[in-house]
Parts: C-alpha cells; sequence; structure tokens
C-alpha cells in the first residue's frame, strides 16, 4: 500500500505532518460532503458525564480522519486516525479525555462547560486530499434535570381560565404539561409570524418578558410561560399561538381559540350572536363517555361543512364533510365508529379517550363561497396517581448537595413541595425544575433537614407523595 502523504514529513510529528499537508491542500480544496453526518449521544449533556460523537456515513475511500476544536482552526487538533495501519495520534488540545474510534467517532469523557463549542471532523484520501469536513456543536450544561418528560406522546396544550370571557374581563391562558427542558417560550398573536409576536421570555435570563409587535400593554407573562390578558377587547379574540423551545434545539407549538363576549350577550346567551361557535357538552368528559360539539349559529346559506381533528385544514385528520347540495355525508381517516353528525352540524363522539382530547376544527363554505371556521377544545377527566420521591445526593468538595424527584406516571400536572407539612419556601440554595419535578439544594445546611412530600394535581383530583426524609 502507497505510504499515505500525511506521513510524508520528515523532521516533525505526524500530528505536524497532517496540519502541513491539509493547510497547503486546503488552499485549492474547501468542498464538503453533505453525506458525513454526526449524533451526539446522549442528546443532552451536563457537565460530568461522557458524550460520544457518532459519526454517519464514512467515504469509502478514505485513509485517515481528524478531529479539530473549533470551526476552522487546524491548530487546534484533538486526535488524527489513520485506516491502513491504525495508528491515532494526539493533536495540540487533546486533553487525555478523547478517544477516537476506526469509524470516525469521538468519545469525550468527563466533560466541563469549558467543553462547550464546534467540533470539525475532516477526512482524507491517501494523497491527504480533504474528502469531508462535517462540525457540530456540543452545549455541555451545568446541571441537566433528569425528571418530567423530554420528549413524550403528551402534548402541551392551552386551557383558557376562565372558557368564557366578556369585554373587560381578564383571562389567563394557561399552559398544561410543558416539556421538562426548556429553553423559553414564545406567544404569537395568530401565527407563528414576527409580526405576531407578544412576548418571548428565555428560562435563563431572570430579565422580565421582551415584549413584541403585537404587545398592547395589557399582558402579563407568568414564570411558567402562562399568559394572562387584562382588559379584553373584541381585537382581542381569535387564534393564539404558543412556541416552546427546547435545550434539544427542537421546539413545540400549540394554539387555542379565544372568544370575547359582550357583557350583555354574556349575561343572556353567549351564542345568541351570529358568529360561528361550539361548545362541548360537556367540557370534562370521563373516559368512555361520550361529547357533544355543539354548533351555534350555522349559517342558512351554507354549501359545505368539514370537521378536522386538528386545528389545521389537513386531509389526514378529516373527520366528515357534509355536502348540502347533494346531501350527503362522506367520513374521513379520523372518523371513529359510533360518531355522528347532527343535523345542525353538531358532531357527536361516543367512547372518548385521551387520545381524542385536544382541538376540533370546524369548516364552512356558505353560498358566496367564504369559508368560516370555528374552533374548540376539550379535555378528557382523568384522575392522578399517588407520586413518590426519589432522593439522590452529592458531597463534592463544598459541600453536599440533594436533589429530590417527584416521580409520576401522570402527565398534563401540577406539583407542589411540602418540607415539614407546610408549603416549602425557596431559598436561594434552591432550584426548581422548570415543571417543578425537581428540587435541588446545592449546598444543604442544617434547616433544610426535615420531611419533605410532594403534590400532584390536574384539574380533576390531587394526590400527595408519602413523606422521605433527609438525612436518610
Amino acid at each position: 500500500m502507497e505510504e499515505s502523504s500525511v506521513l510524508l514529513c520528515k523532521g516533525c510529528t505526524l500530528w505536524q505532518g497532517l496540519l502541513l499537508t491539509a493547510s497547503l491542500l486546503t488552499f485549492w480544496h474547501l468542498s464538503t460532503t453533505a453525506d458525513v453526518t454526526i449524533e451526539s449521544l446522549p442528546p443532552l449533556v451536563a457537565e460530568g458525564e461522557n458524550v460520544l460523537f457518532l459519526v454517519h456515513h464514512l467515504p469509502e475511500n478514505l485513509t485517515a480522519l481528524a478531529w479539530f476544536k473549533g470551526l476552522t482552526n487546524m491548530k487546534q487538533g484533538i486526535a488524527m486516525y489513520t485506516l491502513h495501519n491504525n495508528l491515532s495520534v494526539t493533536g495540540p488540545v487533546h486533553s487525555g479525555r478523547e478517544t477516537v474510534y476506526h469509524n470516525g467517532s469521538l468519545l469525550l469523557e468527563n466533560v466541563t462547560q469549558k467543553d462547550t463549542g464546534y467540533y470539525t471532523l475532516r477526512t482524507y484520501n491517501r494523497r491527504a486530499k480533504i474528502l469531508s469536513t462535517t462540525s457540530m456543536y456540543l452545549q455541555v450544561h451545568a446541571f441537566l434535570w433528569k425528571c418530567g418528560r423530554l420528549a413524550t406522546s403528551a402534548q402541551t396544550s392551552i386551557e383558557l381560565v376562565p372558557p368564557s370571557v366578556a369585554e373587560g374581563g381578564s383571562v389567563l391562558l394557561r399552559i398544561h404539561n410543558p416539556p421538562e427542558n426548556i429553553v423559553g417560550f414564545v406567544w404569537f398573536k395568530g401565527t407563528t409570524d414576527f409580526k405576531n409576536v407578544v412576548a418571548t421570555h428565555f428560562i435563563s435570563d431572570r430579565k422580565s418578558a421582551v415584549w413584541g409587535p403585537a404587545y398592547s400593554g395589557r399582558e402579563t407573562l407568568h414564570s411558567d410561560g402562562s399568559l394572562l390578558l387584562h382588559s379584553v377587547t373584541q381585537r382581542d379574540r381569535g387564534l393564539y399561538t404558543l412556541r416552546v423551545l427546547r435545550t434539544d434545539m427542537g421546539k413545540e407549538e400549540t394554539q387555542v381559540q379565544l372568544h370575547v363576549y359582550t357583557s350583555l350577550s354574556l349575561f343572556c346567551n353567549p351564542f345568541t350572536s351570529s358568529q360561528l361557535m361550539i361548545q362541548p357538552v360537556p367540557r370534562y368528559p370521563a373516559e368512555g363517555e361520550g361529547v357533544l360539539l355543539q354548533v351555534h349559529n350555522l349559517p342558512e346559506d351554507l354549501l359545505t361543512l368539514v370537521w378536522y381533528k386538528s386545528k389545521f385544514r389537513t386531509p389526514v385528520l378529516k373527520i366528515v364533510e357534509y355536502n348540502r347540495t347533494i346531501n350527503s355525508i362522506s367520513w374521513a381517516p379520523a372518523h371513529r365508529r359510533g360518531w355522528m353528525l347532527n343535523n345542525n352540524g353538531s358532531l357527536m363522539l361516543q367512547d372518548v379517550n385521551e387520545k381524542d382530547a385536544g382541538m376540533y376544527t370546524l369548516e364552512v363554505l356558505n353560498k358566496d363561497f367564504n369559508i368560516e371556521k370555528a374552533y374548540v377544545e376539550f379535555y378528557v377527566k382523568k384522575y392522578v396517581t399517588q407520586p413518590f420521591v426519589r432522593i439522590t445526593d452529592t458531597t463534592v468538595t463544598g459541600g453536599t448537595s440533594v436533589i429530590f424527584t417527584c416521580i409520576s406516571p401522570d402527565t398534563d400536572i401540577s406539583i407542589r413541595w411540602i418540607f415539614n407539612n407546610q408549603n416549602l419556601q425557596l431559598t436561594e440554595r434552591m432550584t426548581l425544575s422548570p415543571t417543578k419535578c425537581g428540587l435541588r439544594i446545592d449546598p444543604v445546611r442544617n434547616e433544610d433537614f426535615g420531611e419533605y412530600k410532594c403534590q400532584i394535581s390536574n384539574r380533576f383530583s390531587l394526590k400527595t407523595s408519602l413523606p422521605v426524609f433527609w438525612p436518610r
């Protein structure tokens, strides 16, 4: 086998030879290969943990590969690996915690926040020509909560409190079942367009919310992301969108439709106006019961109406379509056995479960070919189970820290902590996770010794864990 020109550098180290050859060739060769990808395992990393940069789709004709700290600085070499002789050579910034494998993957052990930054992998052929350059960013967190959901089927939802609001009143857009790995919240009045931003808030930023173009001066953003609207007017009605930003760079979005009634119509009957509206009856059905999505003010000149199990016009989530012209009803993929469409457009859902809960959309087309939409959301009544508390303690230089974790299989819950039979009063040494399922005390002092319990609740029930004691 021909000796790689990467290694043909007289009077210098193998790493310097790689740098010399690669830097000369990079002058006229800057192309990259999109096929090579890097995956971080685990995706979220905290101080003291190990992380593997798993490489996929390496070029077939490579003979050497090298890892660098940063994007373009060739002097920040971590390690080089030559495949033809299974030789590994450490670089200038190798800390003794890095290992390069024959498949290109890089293991970084016992990470610290100083390890945060970009990491770049380059592959070479036997002429030292660069075959690919691929980079990824590593974020090392000071602490990573291990409780709550990181990514489950349970979705973030919004509840209007109260469900009906009159002009001049206040309404809370309360968030339920947020993810645990939250970076921040963004509220939009309408769709996710910059001009519709009401407020932005990042968890790590102790400052108040940053208000956007759609801010009216009557909104208050709570620490849990919930949005309070004061002195509402007819201009406030419509769709509100919440975007939850996560530490894994992902995001979740959910929406709610706000109806604002005049004080007189609410006192008499909020459904006597001409606006198309939907009311769930009952609002909180139990699992196995039925719920009627009752339609009010259906236009008399309608041509067609369509129900969707969604807040969007999505064919796969279409339930039923009614065509008055030919007097036909056609059921679609999201229909379930036993569901019925009434003459007034109301939809009867039988034997509902948690998967049936959520937002429904009614779309009506009239004779002038104008489309009118209405939205409704309902929740399925579910009772919580008793949680339990897990204790994790660590002793480090400077003292002992302890983490209490409230363990529960339930989603869409609120959590509070009880210390010596009273609501826990947080101090500067205490940190709650975003959903409050985790409580960290660092460092622990004598006044923290005692009995701890967690209490979970949803809209329908409340349960308290058995007590645990610290020190154990």
